[in-house]
């Protein structure tokens, strides 16, 4: 059985700052705002949340499917995801444009400043997500507008369970639109702050929208994350590491773990911990698909 990973494939551009971005930005002055901050460390990675999760995954044994477009600048990707035996067969290329391309800068407190351009992204309304034979679920990342709404819909009139993941995408929607996502989803994966701000876009409580699905999952970083499902909630302890090296794709990599434990019924407890485990793997490496594990030594730590 495949999973279908909908969302962008970038090239991640990532860049560290030996200081803090507080101390650089005055809060009275803050309607002028114009910082630059030197950087003297950068590098640049394959990354996109459906790349990420979809790396991920097939570490994990899995078959995902993603379904993608990006630019005429694919080829060193298409090479990277060949080498590492994952399919391409969902992504489509887009010849007069640039894949998207992502610009984080780190600082020494693990604060994020973070640009995107999109680029053919936004073409994901014309690659409609292939054959619904053997799919068992799909995760619906942050992608283009119009190509979230098309995949929503297409999977939900096939039957196939969604998990809706908005991610930074979620301030492109209106109110009709993220409750739409809401009734069509099973599953609703999210951090505090999205959690906080998918309730003031759709004007209900977080206990209300916990109820139109079979389980909301609320990420809080170094505090673990909470499984919210029926009436309980399954608090998932963080891991902790001695190195904490690079917090991008941590999210990425604790769905595809989260992922696994479910279309493997391991529960919500053990699927759960398995994304903080795999998630405390992938920080200690620098980049989000540079880190390496084993199935068998991840499923011995439950």
């Amino acid at each position: 059985m495949s999973v279908v990973v909908c969302g962008s494939v970038a090239y991640d551009y990532l860049m560290e700052f030996d200081g803090e971005f507080g101390d650089f930005i005055l809060p009275d002055q803050i309607h002028i705002l114009s910082v630059a901050f030197n950087v003297p460390r950068l590098r640049k990675e394959f990354g996109g949340c459906a790349g990420n999760i979809g790396f991920n995954m097939k570490k994990l044994g899995m078959e995902p499917i993603i379904c993608a477009t990006v630019g005429k600048d694919f080829g060193d990707y298409r090479a990277w995801m060949e080498a590492n035996d994952i399919s391409v067969s969902g992504i489509k290329v887009i010849d007069d444009m640039y894949t998207a391309q992502c610009f984080i800068t780190t600082d020494q407190k693990n604060n994020q400043l973070t640009s995107f351009h999109p680029g053919a992204m936004e073409e994901g309304h014309n690659n409609p997500i292939p054959n619904a034979e053997g799919i068992e679920m799909v995760i619906l990342s942050p992608d283009g507008r119009e190509s979230t709404i098309l995949h929503a819909n297409e999977m939900h009139n096939k039957g196939i369970p969604i998990m809706y993941d908005p991610g930074q995408g979620l301030p492109m929607f209106d109110k009709s639109e993220v409750l739409n996502f809401i009734d069509q989803a099973e599953w609703i994966i999210l951090n505090e702050y999205e959690a906080n701000l998918l309730s003031e876009i759709t004007g209900l409580e977080q206990n209300q929208i916990k109820e139109k699905v079979v389980a909301m999952i609320v990420t809080k970083g170094g505090q673990g994350s909470d499984i919210y499902v029926e009436d309980q909630v399954i608090s998932i302890d963080p891991i902790s590491v001695d190195n904490e090296a690079d917090p991008t794709g941590c999210g990425d990599a604790y769905r595809a773990g989260l992922i696994y434990g479910m279309i493997n019924d391991l529960g919500w407890e053990k699927s759960g911990k398995l994304g903080s485990i795999l998630g405390s793997i992938k920080v200690q490496s620098h980049g989000t698909q540079n880190h390496v594990f084993e199935l068998e030594a991840l499923l011995s730590r439950l």
